[in-house]
């Protein structure tokens, strides 16, 4: 099968990185010819590592490489049986490289975006054969995320949802098929795990340290939230913040925070810039004496319980939203926070063993204390609550 990548960052070489290795001749476009080779090299110091773990031996390494070519001319992927955009977050930008690459390929060419936030349908408009289009979302780094999410726009004709989802799982991807709605799955129901970590912040409950090891030290989420916004950068994850905001209709459980506006705004981007909620050090670590209560830590075991509660019943609210507006099945839902984000639990079977009662009733008292929308309960908890039932049976 040829492969066609749009885009030779990070997202778009690890794409064409998993899709090689399963075999496929992949070519990866750019117009920066620094950035081709970037990408090129890259792979080399990658599959490199992999030698030295003992996962690959040198022949792998080089059948891989042999897969992977590099064009500067979106005419080179004439041949491709399906190409997946991973370019910037811009619709315009999309709409324009989709609408030239059409005039190349076949009228069989699947027609691919990795986009994380944005309408498919609305990027799919720009072909004059929509039903090609699907949205085929990857998470970084996309070689060691097992999920990828299916998004078939309304124009997406069935044999292209059908082709995109067996080729996914032939890459040995685990798929979630979601609707198309703002954020999709992950990017919907994770919001609040920052969100709501920032708003305790800004009430001045707790710091950005109290409340990553609440999130670590009860949840046992590998990464805390401010942790997490630093690894991923705060341009990019308020972008997206902002995006699903923006395409609810000002929905104010996606409001955006002002504290993650400014430390965009100042180039606080995380991890990449050397600050962001914490101060990095040149191997990428936080800098601990940049941040002395990290070595003291903090002990008070009431105040971690009160912000994880928080946390965790805003996130299950999300996600039995997602289930109740039929954005995925729950199955999907459950999937795709475990295998997408690295979650400990899938969220709706967590929200069974905690119990539905205990969900409806902090939702409840949250709504109580602040009286804002943003505290509503999902009419599925409520009505699963009064029926006496769970997710899973």
């Amino acid at each position: 099968m040829n492969i066609g990548i749009i885009g030779s960052g990070t997202m778009g070489s690890g794409i064409a990185q998993v899709a090689a290795t399963s075999g496929c001749k992949v070519k990866v476009y750019d117009t920066n010819h620094d950035a081709l080779n970037k990408s090129k090299v890259a792979l080399e110091k990658v599959l490199l590592r992999l030698i030295e773990k003992e996962r690959i031996d040198e022949t792998e390494k080089n059948r891989i490489q042999d897969n992977i070519s590099y064009v500067n001319s979106l005419k080179d992927l004439a041949d491709s049986n399906l190409t997946i955009e991973a370019i910037v977050e811009n619709l315009e930008i999309k709409k324009k490289v989709f609408s030239e690459l059409e005039s190349y390929v076949s009228d069989e060419t699947i027609i691919a975006s990795n986009t994380s936030s944005l309408s498919i349908a609305s990027i799919a408009s720009a072909l004059q054969k929509p039903e090609r289009c699907v949205g085929i979302h990857f998470f970084n780094p996309a070689p060691l995320m097992a999920l990828v999410e299916v998004i078939p726009a309304i124009q997406t004709s069935q044999k292209v949802f059908e082709k995109a989802v067996s080729t996914i799982k032939s890459w040995n991807k685990t798929v979630a098929v979601a609707k198309d709605t703002p954020g999709f799955i992950v990017n919907r129901v994770a919001r609040p795990y920052y969100g709501e970590s920032l708003r305790i912040y800004e009430e001045g409950i707790a710091d950005f340290i109290t409340i990553d090891n609440a999130m670590k030290t009860v949840g046992s989420f590998r990464m805390g939230p401010f942790e997490l916004m630093d690894f991923i950068g705060n341009d990019i994850n308020y972008t997206v913040t902002k995006t699903v905001f923006k395409t609810f209709y000002y929905d104010s459980r996606f409001r955006p925070s002002f504290t993650q506006q400014r430390l965009a705004e100042a180039g606080y981007l995380g991890r990449k810039s050397g600050r962001g909620y914490y101060q990095y050090n040149e191997d990428g670590k936080i800098d601990a004496s940049g941040h002395p209560e990290l070595v003291e830590g903090s002990h008070n075991t009431e105040l971690a319980e009160l912000i994880f509660n928080r946390v965790f019943v805003m996130l299950i609210n999300e996600a039995a939203d997602a289930l109740f507006l039929n954005i995925a099945s729950a199955e999907d839902i459950d999937k795709a926070m475990t295998k997408g984000v690295n979650y400990p639990k899938g969220l709706l079977a967590w929200a069974d063993e905690k119990g539905i009662d205990w969900c409806v009733d902090s939702i409840d008292e949250l709504y109580n204390e602040y009286h804002e929308e943003r505290y509503r309960c999902s009419p599925l908890l409520r009505k699963m609550k009064r029926e006496k039932k769970k997710f899973f049976s």
